[in-house]
């Protein structure tokens, strides 16, 4: 009897019932994730974005039939509220990361191509919208709304799609990402402000459309001048209570959280929509600060692994398939035009800003596909306008293919910039090791002013070789940019894009520099070309303009000044943090070798001849790329009369054990160093058999079992020699350099040429540190940094 009663108790009916649905819908939202996880994985090879994977799926699992007859009116009604809430929060989050301010702002160039692109594609809308029949009769609000949609691009989806293709530190990656968030902004913040003259609901609210629009907008008003006064002192007040490195207290944490909950609540009281409220809010929050931090990351946390599937099933439910119409030929033209649309109108507006910003016509192109790109939120207005009955279902559906298929190409497209930019690296071997001897060489000397003068004269009568085949040298002045030089500038007269420099200090720096290398032409120039050139730029673009500049000249040695220059008591100073900078990024990215000069000396010598021997010059040689590089440019070094050089070899005791185990422990891969050695042998084989075996050059060999001998025996070489050549690195993990680099000063000059260059070396060495030419493009791979606009 007992157990009768418990089979016709009606609660536990019910609880079974609830329970059973439950386990339902969690089983279909972890099928969901499984499924998204699975596919995407699938395309991963094909680069495609997680929102690929998540329409596609979303789209067949929220059109089975067992989806259907599981959801019903009320958990379609309970579903509706969780995706609302969880657009507030993306909302939210993409307000943060925007910049309101940027309106007020002269336009840059992203904001160019963004507004371009939008005003293009939205003209374009426009005119053709009104003829396709989305809605049953002509309405003014759909179709601006729609043109200002399909104007629009998914900042985010677009961000993480350049991120992903590993080109977001590229000119374009970055270029692509300002614009996709300006146009972002732009459009979502002209449907907020439109959304007060055309609301659209699904239930009309029963008062006037002017009383309801004066409600909306005083509303947005107060609840912006809330947001833009009073949550930065807040926020700044929670953000000093809670330092970076110490756990955030959850009262502060409760009580921003309310803050903005408060704010994004301000107009909806009034009939504004609430999820283009959150929107508002979040543009006039503070971006920075632990707070804002905080909220971002986890609602972006929140989103990935909640929310999205659970939207995309809410995708496929609401474009239910058994309501479309395949058969109709309007059904194609619409998902034809509509795609047509948005991606010709974008591409129209970049390419004409293109043509304007001196941009090249196929990337223009890709710039106009990219930025049409859409996401999340046009989905959402997809299927709103269908829940609100603007739109029909098959419209509907045909908008969400368009918006998949706008995201589709975006990878085809960054592989094809990619592809462009491997064309266009230099793949030529632009180095000294791979130079024919017959061929003269082409040299960029850099010099900071008449201080590296002296150097650099000294520098090119070594370097000169055979008067035969001889040396063509770009003296570059590398002068700073600042507001001071800017403002002297004036038009040059051999065109439009020439400028020249007027500033009396910059004027009589350079003609001091020309004087003495001209006075060191006229006398000793045989063999000689030398040519002037400007490298006129702030410290940021300078590297840029130097790796431009030598690209331009087809040159194969760029020799920088060291950033520290020798004092009166023989130390170097402190030197300038910005040219700093300038060496280590010319050595990153540039189409040549690259040589730095540290100064201790080599321009007090008066006069290098042929008379007899002025300069004794060493080059040091371990292995690797950079040491044939160094060796390669002694052997032009050697030929010249006045100069007398010793090439001292560093080698690995075979017979030490210890050597051994060193070498074991660093896990050498054996087939590279093998590969490595040979190529060295081959290297100071020929070098030996063109210079050594007649004795003009001397040769010592150096036998030494660790990096600590061979920081000894380089301190042993102290005063012997006016100038030391080493390679910067390249080597393939050398024992006789391990540990080197832990205690260096200037990583850039290599673990030998920090050593060589210290403070507690001799005060009359100068030492040059040379880097072979990274070789780019199709055989070593692009770089993430590269330069295509």
């Amino acid at each position: 009897m007992a157990e009768k009663s418990l089979e016709d108790d009606p609660c536990s009916g019910k609880l079974t019932a609830i329970f059973t649905r439950a386990a339902k819908h969690v089983f279909g939202f972890f099928l969901m994730v499984v499924l998204c996880n699975v596919t995407h994985f699938l395309l991963k090879p094909f680069s495609q974005p997680r929102i690929t994977s998540d329409t596609f799926i979303g789209m067949i699992i929220g059109n089975l039939g067992i989806v259907h007859s599981l959801i019903d009116k009320s958990a379609a009604q309970t579903l509706r509220f969780i995706i609302d809430f969880g657009m507030i929060c993306y909302m939210l989050v993409l307000g943060i990361e925007m910049d309101p301010y940027v309106l007020f702002k002269v336009p840059t160039r992203d904001a160019k191509v963004a507004y371009a692109g939008m005003l293009s594609t939205f003209i374009l809308a426009c005119f053709l919208t009104p003829y396709l029949n989305y809605t049953h009769e002509f309405k003014i609000h759909f179709t601006l709304t729609l043109s200002t949609a399909l104007s629009s691009t998914a900042s985010p989806v677009l961000t993480r799609i350049i991120t992903s293709c590993k080109i977001g530190k590229s000119d374009i990656g970055r270029l692509v990402i300002a614009a996709g968030i300006h146009s972002d902004f732009i459009s979502t913040l002209l449907i907020s402000i439109g959304y007060i003259v055309c609301p659209i609901r699904e239930k009309p609210s029963g008062k006037s459309r002017l009383q309801e629009g004066i409600e909306m907008s005083s509303a947005l008003v107060l609840q912006t001048v809330i947001t833009a006064k009073v949550s930065p002192i807040i926020m700044n007040w929670v953000n000093n209570e809670n330092p970076e490195g110490k756990p955030m207290k959850g009262s502060h944490l409760v009580l921003s959280v309310a803050f903005m909950a408060l704010v994004c609540s301000c107009s909806p009281a009034y009939g504004y929509s609430p999820i283009l409220s959150a929107f508002m809010a979040g543009i006039f929050l503070p971006r920075e600060g632990r707070v804002s931090k905080w909220v971002i990351s986890k609602v972006n946390y929140l989103l990935t692994t909640i929310f999205y599937p659970i939207f995309f099933i809410w995708m496929g439910f609401e474009a239910d398939f058994r309501e479309f119409q395949p058969g109709e030929i309007g059904t194609w033209t619409h998902l034809v035009l509509l795609f047509v649309i948005t991606t010709a109108g974008k591409v129209t507006g970049t390419v004409i800003s293109g043509v304007v910003l001196g941009f090249h016509w196929p990337e223009s192109v890709a710039l106009g596909l990219l930025l049409s790109t859409k996401g999340h939120y046009q989905i959402y207005l997809a299927i709103a306008a269908r829940t609100a009955g603007t739109t029909t279902t098959t419209t509907s559906i045909v908008m969400v293919i368009a918006i998949f298929f706008t995201v589709v190409h975006t990878p085809l497209v960054v592989a094809h910039i990619i592809k462009r930019a491997r064309k266009r690296a230099p793949t030529q071997r632009m180095a000294l090791e791979w130079l024919d001897p017959s061929k003269e060489l082409r040299i960029l000397l850099c010099v900071n002013g008449p201080q590296n003068a002296s150097a650099a004269i000294n520098f090119m009568e070594i370097s000169r070789g055979t008067a035969d085949h001889g040396i063509e040298v770009y003296v570059t002045d590398m002068i700073e940019l600042t507001d001071q030089i800017a403002a002297t500038l004036v038009q040059g007269d051999d065109g439009v894009n020439t400028l020249a420099v007027t500033d009396e200090s910059v004027t009589d720096m350079r003609e001091q520099v020309t004087t003495a290398v001209q006075a060191y032409s006229d006398m000793n120039g045989d063999g000689v070309t030398v040519k002037r050139t400007l490298a006129l730029s702030t410290i940021n673009g300078m590297p840029q303009e130097i790796c431009i500049l030598a690209e331009n000249l087809m040159v194969a040695l760029i020799i920088l000044p060291f950033h520290k220059s020798q004092r009166a008591d023989g130390r170097l100073d402190a030197g300038h943090s910005g040219f700093r900078y300038v060496n280590r990024k010319v050595l990153r990215s540039s189409p040549c070798s690259v040589g730095i000069l540290v100064d201790r000396g080599l321009g007090l010598i008066e006069k290098i001849s042929g008379a007899h021997v002025s300069l004794n010059v060493a080059v040091i040689f371990i292995g690797g790329k950079d040491d044939r590089e160094a060796l390669a440019y002694a052997g032009r070094v050697a030929r010249h009369p006045g100069v007398k050089l010793t090439v001292i070899r560093f080698l690995v005791e075979t017979n030490s054990e210890n050597a051994s185990r060193r070498t074991g422990n660093n896990k050498v891969k054996i087939a590279e160093q093998e590969e490595e050695m040979k190529l060295d042998d081959e290297c100071f084989a020929q070098f030996y058999g063109r210079h050594v075996a007649g004795g003009r050059v001397a040769y010592m060999e150096k036998h030494v079992i660790n990096s600590a001998e061979t920081y000894s025996t380089l301190r042993s070489l102290e005063g012997q020699y006016a100038l030391i050549i080493v390679g910067r690195g390249g080597r393939v993990n050398s024992v006789l350099t391990v540990g080197m680099n832990d205690w260096q000063q200037c990583p850039e000059l290599g673990p030998i040429g920090d050593v060589l260059s210290g403070s507690d070396f001799s005060v009359k060495t100068s030492v040059l540190i040379i880097q072979q030419h990274n070789v780019k493009g199709e055989l070593d791979g692009l770089d993430d940094d590269f330069s295509i606009m």
